[in-house]
């Protein structure tokens, strides 16, 4: 009769593998049982449907093979796209993915990370400014951690992001070698470096090329309800009306803009030009069908994953690099300039 392991049951069974050891009188032993046990619970299995304990098996391995994703708005169009492909490459190296959004609620991001700090073996987070302490108290941990969509500068930690200098740069000079010479720049005060990163391009390029006027950079608090930002884009397109292009730092201030915009009955592009950071359907089918700075959301999800598993495999000798990564976006124009 042959007699199998407790591995080789696993193997057959189709669940991790494990060993029960034990010691009698100082030597070590191994569980073995039969091809017919073996066989009756295969059986059992398939008939109540097990589930192995990943708790257990989280216990016996020091790993969940969960990794936690913090983001801002799980919603927002950006968010749902990248949380998708997070969820894609981490299932092909064996990781499920939980999700938290923080609504860019310091406190409530900060409070996602002390919930799922002890169930996840790493984290992807966008952070909120008033969430530096609290990522620098997980980093002190030695929790793996890599920063998307945005990070904090004179911290040494990971991230994964666009380019987002880069692609309203181009944007820009795309929009001036079309002869536009009034664009305005819509952007959000937060002091978050994707944000700065956008108006400082814009206000560069601007200016070097002796076109910028501070009047046609507007500036609006971030709220919650976002249908507040279209009367205040309204009463600045009516104070602005010599303006012939604007860039629009985010998708809602690019869907809002659109439609103050229609309202006020100017001409998309007939008389205002009209391009926004990041992609949506709505811009794809509107009518006219928006330019955009697209981001590439599979590539960013990609090396952020890569980072993250560069630490986790780095294990606890060995410090896993603090690398920035900052991936090319793409200028996709349409019949909007």
């Amino acid at each position: 009769m042959k007699h199998l392991s407790i591995k080789d049951i696993a193997r057959l069974a189709g669940v991790a593998p494990s060993t029960v050891s034990f010691v009698v009188n100082g030597k070590h032993q191994e569980m073995r049982i039969s091809e017919e046990m073996v066989k009756h619970i295969q059986a059992i299995i398939k008939k109540t449907g097990y589930i192995p304990n990943r708790a257990a098996a989280s216990l016996r391995t020091g790993r969940t093979h969960v990794i936690g994703l913090i983001v801002e708005d799980i919603a927002n169009a950006f968010f749902a796209s990248l949380a998708k492909s997070v969820e894609s490459v981490a299932a092909k190296v064996g990781y499920r993915v939980v999700y938290g959004s923080t609504e860019n609620d310091d406190g409530k991001g900060n409070d996602l990370i002390q919930l799922l700090a002890k169930q996840v073996d790493g984290f992807l987070i966008t952070p909120s400014t008033g969430m530096k302490a609290g990522v620098q108290a997980l980093k002190k941990t030695r929790k793996p951690l890599v920063l998307i969509d945005r990070y904090f500068p004179d911290e040494e930690i990971p991230f994964a992001l666009v380019d987002n200098y880069g692609g309203v740069s181009q944007a820009t000079e795309y929009l001036i070698e079309k002869n536009k010479k009034n664009i305005a720049f819509v952007n959000v005060a937060l002091d978050q470096v994707q944000m700065n990163e956008r108006e400082r391009a814009f206000v560069d390029v601007m200016s070097r090329r002796g076109l910028f006027h501070k009047k046609l950079l507007l500036r609006l608090p971030y709220y919650q309800d976002k249908t507040q930002y279209e009367p205040r884009i309204r009463s600045f397109l009516q104070k602005q009306p010599g303006i012939d292009a604007i860039i629009f730092a985010t998708n809602y201030l690019g869907m809002f803009g659109i439609k103050a915009l229609k309202d006020l009955d100017i001409a998309i592009p007939g008389k205002v030009a009209v391009l926004s950071f990041d992609d949506t359907d709505l811009f794809r089918f509107s009518s006219p069908a928006i330019s955009v700075i697209s981001q590439p959301v599979q590539e960013i999800a990609a090396q952020a994953m890569r980072l993250l598993l560069d630490q986790m495999n780095a294990g606890p000798k060995k410090k896993a690099a603090d690398e920035g990564v900052l991936v090319p976006p793409q200028l996709i124009l349409r019949n909007s300039v």
